[in-house]
Order: structure tokens, then C-alpha cells, then sequence
């Protein structure tokens, strides 16, 4: 098996795929439930959980059955480049019509109607990103090259994360007034607008990356169940996806609360954007020291470091007043110095994974421990939202309003102290992860020897 040298032009036609891909998630994460909730006009309940059971019903399975559909894909392309190749399009119809709910509905459609638009997104969505993230396992098997890999393609990512979060709401007021239509008419045009970004992106690395994977490629035979419970016996990966699971509900309450406590809490909607540009450039900024932080003390001391860093930043939050604030700009710096390690280490911890599996199982399957990985993401981040509503509800909030000193607390605590509570969870966890460099290095060690008897 081997080190395996990889050319930066390789990387970056695989990176840029992130791109697109991380202009949908941003805009999502920063502002479907305000989209519901204030373009729209649904109650912020009844959007957090039709959210929630979108994911539970049908991310619960799509995920983990997608990944193993490509582990066991065999085709002129190989494992994984038809899906890149076949699914950018239907992916990019399918975000426009997310973006495009009709006002006045009732409860009960647009409780369906947010399911339905989900259910239909996150099917080409995860065709395509189990694959794509499963290449990252196939492309390279050294320890410390996927940490570079990992990087170029976050590199990209947070660009596209940057894109999606600080120009989805400047984009649909400059449709709006230039076209003279309606809210909810511009948000319709920006859902198609990224959602063809999206499907350009991805199709220029489906077609582009042809490189022959450094391991075996051939499609796994084990049968579905028997497929998922060796996964499940994974040790590593178990310890990896409570830590994903936990840290996924964080970020998506940090996320989605950000423009609410942006609005409502320090008054400064005019300077959001340039909030999240502050946080999201110092998030780039960092990758790459984090990357040298990361090869100096290993994957999971780096991203542990990082996660304190964000508490940090997240808790001094809590007291700043009712007011406009400067104060908002370092904080915004701290948190996006700390989230660093969120874009980089997760990345390239989890294909370290695979080797694991493949001393047990003799089989490459990428795919399903991807798809594992999305599903379980997917399911917290859902539930991350469904807190968000509930807790606007519970407190109180009333879109477009001067909100009550309740539901201030409320916007600040989900904002805040939540957030970094879930945090600092996962730190004891990161220090006892199993998988570090040397470790790794005896297990591709041993797979090579296997190679050879």
C-alpha cells in the first residue's frame, strides 16, 4: 500500500468540489429556519421539527444505504465518480425548489411540504457527498498526506462556506430591489443560482479526477447486514461518530441561532454579513497553520485544542449587552480560530478509519462508514435546528419584532452557552481517541505485509 504523493493539481481539481457543495450547506445552516421563519412565514416549531423528522425518517437510511450502494458500484468511472457525474444536476433542481415554498400555508402543508422539499434534496445530496468524501480514503493512504488533502479541500470549502453565508441574504435583497419582486420570489432565484454553482463544481471534479485509487477498488461482497454490523464494530469509528454526533448538534445550533442573536440581541443586521465574513476568513486564514499544529501533536489533540479555543469565544458572547457592539469582532475571530480544527482534523481522521476496517474484513469500504458518517451528521444537525425552534418558541420569539427580555435569553443561551456546553463534551473524548500517527502506521504496516504473503 504504501505513501502515495499526490500533485496539486490533483488536489485542487478534488477540492474544488467543496466549493459548491459548501455555498449550499452555509446558506442552510445560516439561514433555512430564518427562511421559514421570516420569508415564509412558519411557525418556528413546526419548521424545527419537520426538519427534524425529514432527517429521521429518511436520513436514517439513505446515508448508510447510498455508501453502501457505491462500495459496491463497479463501472468505467469506478466506485465513485458516476454519482459526482450523474447527480449534479437533479442536485441543483432540487435546491431551487427548497427555496421555493409558497407563502400562507397552513400548518399541516407546510409541515409536508418542508419534508417532501428535503426529502427530495438530501437524496441527490448524499448520492453525491458519501462518494466524493469517500475518495478522500482512496486517493491516499498516509497518515499525514490526507491531513494535506483534507486541508486544500477545506480550503475550498471554507470559500464556499464564506460565499453561502455572508452573500445568501445581501444576494436575495439585491434580486429583490433590482428585479422589483418579492422576498420570497429573490430567495427562489438564489436557490437556483447556488444550486447550479453547486452542479458546475461538482461535475469539474466527477470528470476531471481520473486518478486509479491507491487501493484495491473492488466492489465489497459482503451482504447489507452483515455490512453495517462490522461497522458498528469499529471501536475508532464508533468513538468518532459520538464525537461528530455531539460536535454536529453544536455547530448547527451556533449557525442557525447566529443571524437571530445578530438581529435581535446586539442590533447589527447591516453588519452580519461582514460578522460572518470576520469569523468564516479567519476560519481560512487558520487551515493551514492548523494543518503544521495538527502534523506537530496529532489529529485529535488539534481539533480538542481548536473546540476550547471556540468555547472561548462562544461563552464571552453571552454577556454582551442589548446593544451595538465592537465586541462581536474579536469574538467572531476567537470562534473562527477554534473552528479551524473543525474543517480540517474530522476530515482526515475518519479515512484513517478505514484502514482499521480492512485488517478485520480484508475489504475496502469506504462508502458505508461515509455514509454512516453523513447520516448521523445529518440526523444531529437536524435535531440542532429542532432545538433552535423549540427554543424560540419556548422563549417567546416573534419574527420582525422587538423581542422580550425572555426570549433574549433565550437567543442567547442556544447561541452561547449550549453550544460550547456540547463543546467541551468532546474534549476528554478527543484525548482518548485510539487512532494516532504511530498507531496508524503499524496497521497500514500490516496490511502490506498481508499484501505480500
Amino acid at each position: 500500500m504504501g505513501k502515495s504523493r499526490l500533485t496539486a493539481g490533483v488536489k485542487i481539481r478534488f477540492g474544488v468540489g467543496d466549493f459548491g457543495l459548501s455555498v449550499m450547506t452555509a446558506s442552510l445552516q445560516f439561514y433555512m429556519l430564518l427562511y421559514y421563519t421570516d420569508v415564509v412565514k412558519i411557525d418556528p416549531a413546526i419548521a424545527g421539527t419537520a426538519m427534524l423528522v425529514g432527517k429521521l425518517t429518511w436520513d436514517m437510511v439513505n446515508d448508510v444505504l447510498f455508501g453502501y450502494l457505491s462500495d459496491r458500484t463497479k463501472s468505467r468511472w469506478g466506485r465513485r465518480r458516476p454519482y459526482l457525474m450523474f447527480c449534479a444536476v437533479p442536485l441543483a433542481l432540487s435546491f431551487w425548489l427548497l427555496y421555493s415554498l409558497p407563502q400562507g400555508m397552513s400548518n399541516v402543508a407546510a409541515f409536508f411540504a418542508i419534508i417532501g422539499t428535503f426529502v427530495l434534496f438530501d437524496t441527490f445530496h448524499t448520492m453525491i457527498t458519501v462518494a466524493y468524501y469517500s475518495m478522500t480514503a482512496e486517493l491516499t493512504t498516509d497518515y499525514d498526506e490526507r491531513t494535506g488533502l483534507s486541508t486544500v479541500r477545506m480550503i475550498f470549502s471554507v470559500i464556499g462556506y464564506i460565499c453561502g453565508a455572508a452573500i445568501t441574504t445581501m444576494l436575495a435583497a439585491m434580486i429583490r430591489d433590482g428585479a422589483g419582486i418579492s422576498d420570497r420570489a429573490a430567495w427562489s432565484k438564489v436557490g437556483l443560482i447556488f444550486g447550479v454553482l453547486a452542479a458546475i463544481t461538482v461535475l469539474i471534479t466527477g470528470i476531471t479526477v481520473r486518478n486509479k485509487p491507491v487501493v484495491n477498488d473492488t466492489p465489497t461482497k459482503l451482504p447489507p447486514i452483515r455490512s453495517l454490523i462490522s461497522t458498528l464494530k469499529n471501536k475508532p469509528f464508533l468513538k468518532f461518530v459520538v464525537i461528530s454526533m455531539i460536535m454536529s448538534t453544536a455547530f448547527t445550533v451556533v449557525t442557525a441561532m447566529l443571524p437571530y442573536f445578530v438581529i435581535y440581541q446586539i442590533n447589527m443586521e447591516s453588519q452580519m454579513s461582514l460578522i460572518m465574513m470576520l469569523m468564516l476568513v479567519t476560519l481560512a486564514v487558520f487551515l493551514v497553520p492548523c494543518q503544521k499544529v495538527v502534523n506537530k501533536i496529532g489529529k485529535n489533540k488539534a481539533y480538542a485544542l481548536g473546540l476550547v479555543i471556540a468555547c472561548a469565544g462562544l461563552l464571552s458572547s453571552f454577556f454582551l449587552p442589548n446593544s451595538t457592539t465592537p465586541l462581536i469582532y474579536a469574538i467572531a475571530f476567537v470562534a473562527g480560530l477554534g473552528f479551524s480544527s473543525q474543517w480540517v482534523c474530522p476530515h482526515s481522521m475518519l479515512p484513517d478509519v478505514v484502514e482499521y476496517d480492512e485488517l478485520s474484513t480484508c475489504e475496502r469500504r469506504e462508502g458505508i462508514f461515509y455514509g454512516m458518517w453523513g447520516m448521523t451528521g445529518k440526523v444531529t444537525g437536524a435535531l440542532g435546528v429542532a432545538i433552535c425552534g423549540w427554543g424560540l418558541k419556548l422563549f417567546g420569539y416573534v419574527e420582525g419584532v422587538q423581542q422580550t427580555a425572555t426570549s433574549l435569553l433565550g437567543i442567547r443561551l442556544m447561541f452561547s452557552v449550549l453550544p460550547a456546553v456540547l463543546l467541551l463534551i468532546c474534549v476528554p473524548l478527543l484525548m482518548r481517541y485510539p487512532i494516532t500517527r504511530e498507531t496508524h502506521a503499524q496497521v497500514v504496516a500490516e496490511l502490506e505485509k498481508r499484501k505480500h504473503i
